[in-house]
């Protein structure tokens, strides 16, 4: 019975189609298996350089592109395109399997011909000059035993410089482009083939050439097999959710691995993670050992991940196998289990309360330090006793105490502890620590894998929760994270919270969601800085890199508030009248109220916006937003607005630096990181406005 795949590049092509095209496109590909078992109209043809190409109609002036092979009975829709473009997009271009990867490839051909004689003057002249060709030092084994094509490997030959290689990407194919870029950045063929993971595979020499069917199921990073028009349908009612799930092979083998215990990926924003995540609890689900959690810091966040399970779900069984909640909704449900309703201290009354204990035991301490050395030194390190916390390392605590200030200290958090039980309070920190201890003591546990995502933003407490809430076996803990884009203040060390991961982490370093440009201008931000990897060491963005070019960000000052927000609603207007949705379009800022000011002013200008409230961007309007809120969020266009000194760093998040040099450092640090996250949130163009004096993180605005 005939099969349907369909490139995932033509389902964010799907989308941008006429309403009446897409419900062509729909009707003729629903009755497919039927009209190919009886023969459908699949026209050859002429002159094709691949005649495994074939067009089939859509309406008068549409055709599609499909790839039919000569055995089997998988046939892959490619493009969607007016009837001479379709014609002429066939005509140019050829399919293979790469011989390293066993996965499908579409080139270019005629692109590759036409400009190789050119490239082949240029490198005759050059040599003359006795300029080095791009690739003299890697032998043909090499660049064949990585799945270079005779045709790419000719052409490779003749490059002498990487802008030459830049502009090749658009008609190279691409898993063959990413082995050219990694040895032209002087990388080594067994560091690209260590890189490259899951694509690059031992089992090349057994990869048929002409088995086109095995080769597209080999191919689910490129390509969705359809079983039937029910999925079909559902695949073309959703294709933009469909390709934010999508799964690069070189991030395949962090979602399937198995290991014997705890793992973790790592990487810069944009390089996958949550997409890892996300696949990774689906390779558990299906493995069918147990139920599988899926968590982050955020009910936000958590939305948003729950959306795309929901995408990746294949049958109702599977996404029942997987729950997808913020940790705190986890911690107040196991206390609700046996405590009941906890009552919550609210912030100002907290407040009072540490006020109240200072007092009492006539400590010089403030209420904001006693409040924070109980959240990072007493709760984190579940210190009980004077003893206990006289003997506690207090890292990143920077105020040194000596022993008669300890005993201070602990006198203080006693007497408001002492307040929280006599009034039968709670705090989230507390209800999460004991949740954990509940958790710790049951030998039966909730789940048999949980799933953590954005990692850097959990506290002591919630790690020593997720601990307790499976038992300890072969991949128990699986996490993605990253501590640049740490925006919270915990630091914790993930051995001291129960979970090892030496020799099971693995560092993602390809931005698939921002430009070379911004990317670049975004990492400046954190030059100089250094941040912690949660395991005893430094994290570092080395190497991480986009492939995507585009302008760089957009830096521009103004006198006053005012005259921001007015260039603001032209800088927006200007976007929406170059054919950018609304919903492609986020603005974020530091605070709550300018966020809103930003929101009125783009509606006073008759732009569509709306604050961000859930997990997900709205369709039809620009989403405005704290920069905290477009935490794992994405657009197509940016704009930061208010980055000057007035409120980049916030003073309110900042701890003085005569109370606490460390604490004072790692806020500015936090800071920076905050800032960081916004600016890559942008995939094509960022704007970055401010008034008055621009914030000192601000690389090149002077």
């Amino acid at each position: 019975m005939p099969k349907l795949a369909i490139d995932r590049d033509f389902l964010r092509e799907f989308a941008d189609l006429e309403k009446p095209v897409q419900e062509r496109v729909e009707e003729v590909f629903a009755k497919f298996d039927h009209a190919t078992h009886t023969g459908l109209h699949l026209e050859k043809i002429a002159h094709a350089r691949d005649r495994r190409f074939r067009t089939i109609r859509i309406d008068r002036f549409h055709r599609g592109v499909v790839l039919a092979p000569e055995s089997g009975d998988i046939y892959t829709l490619l493009k969607v395109l007016p009837h001479d473009d379709a014609y002429m997009w066939a005509g140019r271009r050829t399919a293979s399997v790469n011989s390293a990867t066993g996965r499908i490839e579409i080139r270019d051909s005629e692109a590759i011909e036409s400009v190789r004689p050119h490239l082949e003057q240029m490198a005759a002249a050059q040599q003359r000059e006795e300029s080095a060709a791009l690739f003299s030092g890697v032998s043909d084994a090499d660049l064949r035993r990585l799945g270079i094509d005779p045709q790419t490997l000719d052409f490779a030959r003749v490059l002498t410089d990487p802008v030459q290689l830049e502009t090749a990407k658009a008609f190279l194919p691409p898993t063959q482009w990413q082995v050219l870029y990694g040895l032209a950045t002087g990388m080594s063929p067994e560091e690209v083939w260590d890189e490259l993971g899951a694509a690059i595979t031992e089992d090349g020499d057994g990869f048929d050439p002409e088995d086109l069917d095995a080769a597209v199921r080999r191919s689910p990073d490129r390509l969705v097999l359809v079983e039937g028009p029910r999925e079909l349908m559902a695949v073309f009612a959703r294709p933009f959710d469909l390709w934010r799930v999508y799964l690069h092979p070189m991030q395949r083998e962090a979602a399937e691995a198995r290991h014997s215990g705890p793992a973790r990926v790592m990487g810069g924003p944009g390089t996958g993670k949550t997409v890892v995540a996300l696949h990774r609890a689906r390779a558990l689900a299906e493995r069918g050992a147990g139920p599988v959690l899926v968590t982050t810091f955020t009910s936000t966040l958590a939305e948003s991940l729950a959306a795309g399970m929901k995408v990746l779900a294949d049958t109702p069984e599977m996404l029942e196998a997987v729950t997808v909640e913020n940790v705190d909704r986890l911690a107040h449900r196991v206390f609700r289990e046996v405590h009941g309703q906890p009552r919550l201290l609210k912030p100002p009354q907290e407040r009072e309360l540490w006020s109240t204990a200072a007092e009492r035991t006539g400590t010089d301490f403030s209420p904001a330090f006693l409040a924070e050395e109980w959240r990072q030194v007493i709760l984190a390190k579940q210190t009980d006793s004077a003893d206990a916390y006289l003997a506690a390392k207090r890292t990143g605590r920077g105020r040194r105490l000596g022993s008669a200030q300890k005993a201070r200290v602990w006198q203080a958090v006693c007497e408001f502890q002492r307040e929280l039980r006599e009034g039968d309070l709670w705090t989230h920190e507390s209800v999460c620590a004991e949740a954990a201890r509940i958790l710790a003591e049951r030998d039966e546990k909730p789940y048999r894998h949980v799933v953590v995502d954005e990692a850097q933003d959990l506290s002591a407490e919630k790690w020593r929760l997720l601990r307790a809430a499976v038992p300890q076996a072969p991949d128990d803990v699986f996490i993605a994270g990253d501590t640049h884009q740490r925006i919270y203040a915990n630091r914790i060390s993930l051995r001291e919270v129960g979970i090892d991961v030496a020799g099971r982490s693995r560092r993602l370093r390809v931005n698939y969601r921002t430009t070379a440009q911004i990317l670049g201008w975004s990492l400046e931000l954190l030059h100089g800085e250094s941040i912690d990897d949660m395991d005893g060491g430094l994290e570092t963005l080395a190497g991480c890199r986009s492939e995507v070019s585009g302008l760089p960000p957009q830096l521009t000052g103004f006198a006053n508030r005012t005259a921001e927000l007015r260039a603001l609603a032209d800088t927006v207007q200007e976007w929406l009248a170059s054919d950018v949705l609304p919903g492609e379009i986020g603005v974020a800022a530091r605070s709550n109220r300018l966020a809103q000011e930003a929101a009125d002013a783009l509606v006073g200008a008759g732009v569509p916006a709306r604050m961000l409230s859930g997990g997900r961007a709205e369709e039809d309007a620009v989403s405005v937003g704290t920069m905290h809120r477009m935490k794992g969020l994405e657009f197509r266009c940016l704009a930061v607005v208010g980055a000057d000194a007035d409120q980049i760093p916030s003073a309110k998040a900042i701890t003085p630096e005569s109370e606490d040099a460390v604490a004072h450092a790692n806020d500015l640090q936090r800071e920076r990181c905050l800032l960081f996250v916004a600016c890559t949130r942008a995939r094509e163009l960022l704007n970055v406005t401010w008034q008055g004096e621009p914030s000192p993180f601000l690389p090149g605005a002077g």
